[in-house]
């Protein structure tokens, strides 16, 4: 059998390529290759120059501006916050002497919104000024509404406010015209939270029988409440149709809280906001504050001053002092023991100083005497938080001092006054009498860093000087951080 030439796969003229072939291919290749990226060249220098420019395509460096305008975003300050204050013409002459308490001219910026203008209004007094008031649009008298007509026109107050379109407005904060401000710890709490997402921040009622006729989840407005730039936009584009769908809602801000709830964006709940929807005497929960920055009080006429033997106006003047001289610190408690003696201190920063003849944990010192009732039924509860009764055996009642004066201390301290206030003596115990023999107490402390609340909170300690010593009826207390080590219980 005869054989042909060998088969080699390799020599196949379908895998082979000569090597002239080779060269032409590769020249050809490179040829191809130059040109497709002059014509990609070409079409790119094309595009940019004639094609329309997409907002989302940056040629160069745009300066940041934020939802009020402003191009240099910096850390919120009170030039950031817009105050819209619900009012009417028969309430503003006497009323508006809380918003001159905390309102700062030159500095502030809001209005107070009435339902036409006042008359009589007396300005013969020289220390009372606030803010402006304006009349609220006429149109709110369209709306629909159930037991409280002026709920509607207090509601679109927000819409008023915005559309004003004031330059560098980050955070819109509605209030009464009876509610009274601590605005550098109300800034401390919204500089915590980013100005450019949606937030509503505010506290609920402090009696449960409110929070279960309007809702939990809402934000009071006597005590006041904050919403942000972006969440105040979609809430004005929404509002007035939203306002005929909860006429049947009493307050403003409950159908505020409404509205809200349909854009999805819940409440950041913070104890600071005072709505006082109690009766009776506010002492045990001033006394005995959360550990956080006091933002508000509210419903101030409905209870009892502040300060005994001092009308209500004199007493919120005498707690604005202390809380300018530190304004962190104001009403944070701290707990300290004399041992030797068996007696408990508590003190309520300037305002109040407690001493009891027994040793108490921090647990009875944190929670607030019942000095009050709730706001509907004038009950003995229940409340949003844990009390405890007075106790009724007169030899374990706390010798109760307030405050007296405020001193600066150099650059970074401070030194309050606490004077006893009158007491029945009904107890003739020795421990007893021993501590009513304590009529002042001066309190040392460093003044807290304007970040403070900016950190993770924590109660700061306090320790009896001198060893303990009375001296002129005299004790000294100094209020500091606490050692790492250290603890406030007995």
């Amino acid at each position: 059998m005869s054989h042909g030439p060998s088969h080699d796969p390799l020599k196949s003229s379908m895998f082979f390529v000569y090597p002239e072939k080779v060269r032409d291919i590769f020249v050809l290749a490179t040829r191809i290759a130059v040109l497709v990226c002059l014509v990609s060249s070409i079409s790119f220098v094309l595009f940019i120059a004639f094609y329309p420019r997409s907002p989302y395509i940056r040629f160069k460096s745009v300066p940041y501006r934020d939802a009020g305008g402003d191009p240099h975003p910096t850390t919120t300050n009170i030039s950031h916050v817009l105050f819209g204050i619900g009012g009417s013409a028969k309430t503003w002459n006497t009323r508006r002497v809380y918003s001159s308490l905390w309102w700062e001219p030159n500095t502030t910026r809001g209005v107070v919104w009435l339902d036409e203008n006042p008359r009589n209004i007396n300005d013969s007094n020289n220390e009372i000024y606030g803010p402006e008031y304006r009349v609220s649009s006429p149109d709110w008298t369209r709306f629909k509404f159930s037991s409280s007509r002026s709920a509607v026109r207090i509601a679109r107050i927000i819409r008023d406010s915005f559309n004003q379109k004031l330059p560098n407005v980050r955070w819109f904060v509605m209030g009464d015209d009876d509610t009274v401000y601590f605005t550098e710890n109300l800034v401390s709490v919204l500089a915590k939270y980013d100005h450019r997402e949606m937030w509503y921040i505010g506290g609920n009622s402090e009696s449960v029988e409110q929070d279960v006729m309007h809702a939990y989840g809402m934000a009071f407005g006597g005590g006041g409440f904050a919403v942000s730039y972006p969440l105040a936009e979609k809430l004005v584009s929404i509002l007035d149709g939203c306002l005929d769908r909860y006429y049947y809602f009493y307050g403003s801000d409950q159908r505020i809280w409404a509205c809200i709830t349909e854009i999805g964006v819940p409440l950041v709940q913070h104890p600071g906001f005072h709505q006082f929807d109690i009766r009776g005497d506010p002492y045990g929960i001033l006394a005995a504050h959360p550990i956080a920055p006091l933002v508000s009080f509210h419903h101030l006429d409905y209870v009892a001053p502040i300060f005994p033997d001092k009308t209500q106006t004199d007493s919120v003047k005498v707690l604005m002092g202390a809380y300018r001289a530190d304004p962190p610190r104001i009403l944070q408690q701290s707990f300290c023991y004399d041992i030797n003696r068996k007696w408990s201190f508590l003190i309520a920063w300037g305002y109040t100083i407690q001493i009891y003849p027994l040793l108490l944990t921090p647990f009875h010192l944190q929670t607030p005497l019942q000095t009050f009732k709730t706001w509907r039924s004038w009950s003995n509860g229940p409340f949003t938080f844990n009390t405890r009764p007075p106790p009724p055996d007169p030899c374990q009642q706390p010798a109760l001092y307030f405050l007296d004066r405020v001193d600066k201390v150099g650059v970074a301290g401070t030194q309050t006054s606490y004077k006893m206030a009158q007491a029945d003596k009904k107890c003739n115990s020795t421990n007893h009498t021993n501590v009513m023999a304590v009529k002042r107490i001066t309190v040392s402390s460093l003044k807290m860093p304007p970040d403070y609340w900016q950190k993770a909170p924590q109660r700061q300690c306090c320790e009896i000087l001198d060893h303990g010593r009375i001296k002129d009826s005299s004790l000294r207390i100094r209020v500091r951080k606490c050692r790492q080590w250290e603890n406030v219980g007995v």
